[in-house]
């Protein structure tokens, strides 16, 4: 049986990238490593929209948002978080270890803060440094707009803005300079199509200041020391090689196939797997939706761990349940990275399949299938029509 990974971290890795990190290792201080890093920093920046550098750190994207509060904050400081879902707890969790007071606003998991929410709590708590976000919730699937909320908080104080981009980056649109983001993380096991244990740490000019005056302890993710060796095109500690062998590859096939291009697939494909289970009769969980991982209720009726187990087993389909008290009444299906057309296809015909063994049977056979077709043949006549708009337009003007 073909085994098919449809959960939003670790995501499918490309075959050319798979086979980069088969290859004979190297030594990460010579020449041929420079040249590898030194490609990859440069479309980093790409990837992140920004001129400033990008850090890359050997730890999960856990770490990189350890890094993000270490070095901006000292002992004492206040930071506001969201707790909107497992991830943006965590902004909280991790500032609390250390010594950061941390102001929480506490939403329902499965919406979005609100800009206005983000405005009130920076007027109560004026002598904010930091303000932490999550753009794409993993736990709920919800995408905060982070834009409009990056624009309040400039306006309504001089904290910094802090983004966990972990299942954004290389999902949803982002403009890290333009937006006047000034830290950016994500994971390597998500949009970047390897396997885990790299995260990215971009900082602006404004953010690299409190990392100059920062006195939170720490080493191992110390970015003055990044940067440092950065200078010289190298790594302060031993690096995961085969994986920034494999990542110098995942940038390249991002370069080819264009920032914008690859929102839209992510905008496309995760439109249809929503279509898809709502035509099965299926309720979606949280709102607005990111596109990276679609969260969907267990339907009533049916043996959830029994369910899962035949979409695995029988299909091959591996798919995430839910978090905290969302355990055992969601789960969620991503369409992050490396997909196209005929996997979600192919995703949605599994969970027909699924469903039905599970004695779920409020659809008709290839309902679920014919409503993802539908969303890829009007979201291309949309493109279509876009264009055509367009180049009227030049020809007019």
């Amino acid at each position: 049986m073909k085994k098919r990974l449809f959960t939003p971290g670790p995501t499918p890795v490309p075959e050319n990238v798979a086979l980069a990190i088969a290859q004979p290792i190297i030594h990460h201080r010579n020449l041929e490593f420079n040249e590898i890093f030194s490609r990859v920093n440069e479309n980093l920046k790409y990837l992140f929209q920004t001129i400033r550098d990008v850090f890359t750190l050997t730890s999960s994207g856990t770490g990189a948002m350890e890094a993000a509060v270490v070095n901006l904050l000292s002992p004492g400081d206040k930071a506001i978080f969201v707790n909107g879902g497992k991830f943006g707890e965590r902004w909280g969790e991790i500032c609390k270890a250390y010594g950061v007071n941390a102001v929480e606003i506490k939403i329902e998991w499965g919406r979005a803060v609100a800009p206005e929410e983000i405005e009130s709590e920076l007027k109560k708590n004026p002598d904010t440094k930091a303000v932490f976000l999550t753009h794409s919730e993993t736990s709920t699937g919800v995408f905060t707009d982070v834009k409009e909320i990056a624009k309040v908080v400039r306006e309504s104080s001089d904290a910094v803005v802090v983004v966990d981009g972990i299942t954004s980056v290389g999902a949803h649109e982002m403009y890290m300079d333009d937006w006047g983001l000034d830290v950016v993380i994500t994971g390597s096991q998500k949009g970047l199509m390897i396997p885990p244990g790299l995260s990215f740490i971009a900082v602006s000019e404004k953010a690299w200041k409190m990392v100059e005056e920062s006195k939170l302890p720490k080493f191992y993710f110390s970015l003055k020391k990044a940067k440092k060796a950065l200078e010289s095109g190298d790594t302060p500690w031993t690096p995961a090689i085969a994986l920034i062998v494999a990542l110098d590859v995942a940038l390249k096939m991002i370069r080819e196939e264009g920032l914008e291009n690859i929102w839209k697939r992510h905008e496309k494909l995760s439109l249809a797997v929503r279509e898809g289970c709502k035509a099965l009769g299926l309720k979606l969980f949280g709102y607005p939706p990111s596109h990276a991982v679609t969260a969907v209720y267990f339907p009533d009726g049916i043996d959830k761990k029994e369910f899962q187990k035949v979409l695995k087993y029988k299909y091959g389909i591996t798919v995430a349940g839910g978090q905290e008290h969302l355990k055992d009444k969601i789960f969620r299906i991503s369409h992050l990275g490396y997909y196209d057309e005929i996997d979600i296809v192919g995703v949605i015909s599994a969970l027909e399949m699924a469903l039905m063994d599970s004695g779920f049977d409020k659809f008709n056979p290839g309902d679920g299938v014919k409503a993802v077709q539908k969303v890829f043949a009007g979201f291309e006549e949309k493109l279509v029509q876009k264009d055509n708009n367009d180049e009227m337009l030049s020809c007019c003007h």
